[in-house]
């Protein structure tokens, strides 16, 4: 059984834990590197170093070694983890140089995110609401249609349809309240009728929405603990993919979780292609909307799919017309 985490106990601890304070000081929630460095601190304690001069670049590449990542961006996220914690440490002068000699690997070419069609996301929704209850999930079945719902409808994070409570969503105004997100960011997210009548049947439907308190789980089993990230992704990769048996193009990965949001962001850049709308100055819209500091994180997840090509070569023939026909 691992042990329980106790505190940093490494000869880094201090600042392991000043350097996370400064960063969360800045906006940063860093979850996912604090992770890592608790994995980091326990290394060096169990490895027998006992000041800050024995981590040297052998020790760095040990510790590499015993996190084996196949996969290259796994690996270079380790690496940059241990590497910006040291960079840290240089500017505060805690060490003259840093141990972190390693080179990143070479990543392959991405494969592009599945994305989810309308026909494919209905199909998705009725596969999520018939499934059954269990001993510990009553309500199984609408409760995952509401959140996959969300989650395709409005581009929301699983975390943060995950950490929803019944005070968030505002029924007078049609808007979600999406607290203390990524970045450490609160935003407003407004939805239409269709999802509105949803939560609402949602809401009358589970028991022990009844009597509770604004600050209790939107979406729950018991009516305390709120429905987990990891179970979400669980759910939506073991019960759900494989009852859809999507057609995968090439180069295209297996679908996961974000791929709703990818899909909510390219179709946005779709609708605005085909209404005649310049996507490039409406893109801070989707930006705001989607929770992102700069409008070229949102970038990211439009992913040029055949559909836009056409969009777009049919825009560019529309405003050439007039010039090549005044070609000679």
């Amino acid at each position: 059984m691992k042990a329980a985490w106790v505190a940093f106990r490494s000869p880094l601890a201090v600042d392991i834990e000043r350097y996370l304070a400064t960063k969360r000081a800045l906006g940063c929630r860093f979850l996912v590197e604090d992770r890592t460095l608790r994995v980091f601190d326990r290394f060096l304690v169990d490895t027998g170093i006992t000041t800050i001069d024995e981590i040297t670049d052998t020790v760095i590449d040990c510790f590499l070694a015993s996190r084996p990542r196949r996969a290259p961006r796994s690996y270079n996220h380790l690496l940059g983890v241990v590497r910006r914690l040291y960079e840290w440490l240089l500017s505060q002068d805690v060490v003259v140089v840093s141990p972190v000699c390693a080179s990143t690997r070479r990543e392959t070419t991405r494969r592009l995110p599945f994305l989810f069609t309308p026909p494919v996301a209905r199909r998705l929704l009725e596969v999520a609401g018939a499934l059954p209850d269990n001993s510990r999930s009553r309500y199984r079945g609408p409760t995952y249609h509401a959140i996959f719902a969300l989650l395709y409808g409005l581009g929301l994070r699983a975390g943060e349809v995950s950490h929803l409570q019944l005070g968030d969503v505002d029924f007078d105004r049609d808007v979600l309240l999406i607290r203390e997100t990524k970045f450490g960011k609160s935003r407003q997210v407004p939805f239409g009728p269709r999802l509105g009548a949803l939560l609402r049947a949602y809401l009358a439907e589970r028991p022990s929405a009844r009597g509770s308190t604004p600050q209790a789980p939107l979406f729950t089993w018991t009516g305390r603990a709120r429905v987990h990230t990891n179970s979400i992704r669980n759910t939506f990769r073991e019960d759900i993919v494989p009852k859809l048996d999507p057609v995968v193009p090439p180069g295209t990965s297996r679908p996961r979780v974000h791929d709703l949001r990818h899909s909510f962001a390219v179709g946005a850049l779709l609708r605005w292609y085909r209404q005649g709308l310049a996507p490039a100055a409406r893109l801070h819209h989707l930006s705001t909307f989607l929770g992102h500091v700069r409008p070229e994180t949102t970038a990211v997840y439009l992913t040029i799919t055949s559909d836009l090509l056409a969009e777009a070569n049919r825009r560019f023939e529309a405003m050439a017309a007039p010039a090549i026909a005044e070609v000679p």
